[in-house]
């Protein structure tokens, strides 16, 4: 879907170089994660690959074709949620899913329909000057969805969101995954990433660190232990035991047998420990 080759991006009149050589490929039906620290390079190749910004260097093809080639119809095919949301404050909800809607030529899905997918049903015929920020961004999120895109750019989807709205928003990204679309999923949220996405690229000062899975890049990182916490004369007490081989460990097998257990597990490092020991950055 997506074949970027040693991309490189300056801004004019300046002599530093934004993107550095960049070279990534994102998969059909995939949700990629492009994860770095504020300035890091994330925004700039976003919208170089939404066709904002045509004076890169290098390739970047989207959907066998040049950026640099498409015309209006790429934006037939794509959608585009900003992390600041971009909407008509003197109009209502609906009212701005109805324009945004008349701007395409293809299918376009039911207004009414995704405002009931992000709780915002009720709140239809309300001027969005009026809305909440956390409710701008649901408006903002499925206004990407209204012509059914191929490929769906996020920035920070669930920024400034209350658990509960920031759970739907997820649900309904990894729903449009399973209907085979491709998102491109730009964020600082290493959780958000470690839950969603398939791949992720690690980006600092506009230089990618390291593409892998989520559970791949975790492993490398994880301590080949495992501990036990249980209960013995009315103490929690906790052992550790190597994790070759522990379904033959008798010391292991023994500490289940005879102990009521507690809780039980190996060591894995969360992404954001491990962006920190491959980066040497922290995600402020």
């Amino acid at each position: 879907m997506i074949v970027v080759e040693n991309l490189r991006f300056s801004y004019p009149y300046s002599k530093k170089e934004i993107l550095k050589d960049l070279n990534f490929k994102v998969e059909k039906g995939q949700i990629f994660g492009f994860l770095g620290p504020s300035g890091a390079g994330k925004s700039t190749t976003q919208r170089i690959l939404i066709g904002l910004m045509k004076h890169y260097e290098g390739k970047a093809i989207v959907m066998d074709k040049e950026i640099r080639d498409w015309r209006g119809d790429y934006y037939e095919k794509i959608g585009v949620s900003f992390e600041l949301p971009n909407l008509y404050h003197k109009l209502t909800a609906i009212e701005n899913l109805n324009f945004i809607r008349s701007f395409y030529n293809g299918p376009t899905e039911e207004p009414r329909k995704l405002l009931k997918l992000v709780g915002l049903e009720d709140k239809a015929n309300i001027k969005v000057s009026k809305y909440s920020k956390g409710m701008k961004m649901r408006l903002n999120f499925v206004r990407s969805l209204i012509h059914q895109p191929q490929l769906i750019f996020l920035d920070e989807p669930t920024s400034g969101l209350d658990p509960v709205s920031g759970k739907r928003i997820k649900e309904i990204i990894l729903q449009k995954k399973e209907e085979g679309k491709t998102i491109f999923l730009t964020t600082h949220n290493m959780q958000v990433a470690e839950e969603l996405c398939d791949q992720v690229a690690f980006i600092v000062d506009g230089e990618i660190k390291l593409i892998s899975s989520p559970k791949q890049l975790k492993l490398r990182g994880a301590k080949s232990i495992v501990t036990v916490e249980y209960e013995s004369k009315g103490m929690i007490l906790s052992k550790e035991f190597p994790l070759e081989s522990i379904g033959e460990n008798q010391q292991f097998i023994k500490c289940l047998q005879e102990n009521k257990v507690k809780t039980m597990h190996s060591h894995e490092p969360t992404l954001e420990d491990v962006f920190i020991e491959v980066t040497g950055r922290g995600l402020i």
